[in-house]
């Protein structure tokens, strides 16, 4: 269940990245740089990051008031949807959290965003990034 998500892809970096970061979004993702359980302290609401899930999620479950765990990930590029059903290709790179379930979308790849936008994509272009499309 655990290894259905990839570790960190440089553990020794875990928790020096910045608190901040976009949520949500973009689809598609290159890297997870870290999971995060956010909680409330004394000192606020604050994370504590791990470099895989499994070791997130053990600890969200014995935190009184923890939430459930989020990946921290980096996006060369993505998808943008400005409005429903309207996408644009960002070649921006970025950071955001996402819920640990979109991992399960595929990594993307060379094509993956030039696949989404080819006039011979599928009917429903997302099933490319869900990795259901032929």
């Amino acid at each position: 269940m655990f290894d259905d998500y990839p570790r960190a892809a440089d553990p020794a970096r875990v928790g020096t990245y910045p608190a901040l970061a976009f949520s949500g979004g973009g689809y598609v993702w290159d890297a997870v740089l870290e999971y995060r359980v956010w909680y409330r302290s004394d000192r606020g609401e604050v994370f504590r990051a791990f470099a895989t899930y499994g070791d997130a999620l053990e600890y969200s479950s014995r935190t009184p008031g923890a939430e459930a765990p989020l990946a921290l990930i980096r996006q060369d590029e993505f998808i943008d949807e400005p409005e429903p059903g309207s996408f644009a290709h960002v070649k921006t790179a970025r950071v955001t959290e996402w819920p640990v379930e979109f991992l399960r979308r595929p990594r993307r790849t060379a094509t993956t965003i030039s696949d989404f936008f080819s006039p011979d994509a599928p009917p429903n272009r997302l099933d490319i990034l869900r990795g259901a499309a032929e």
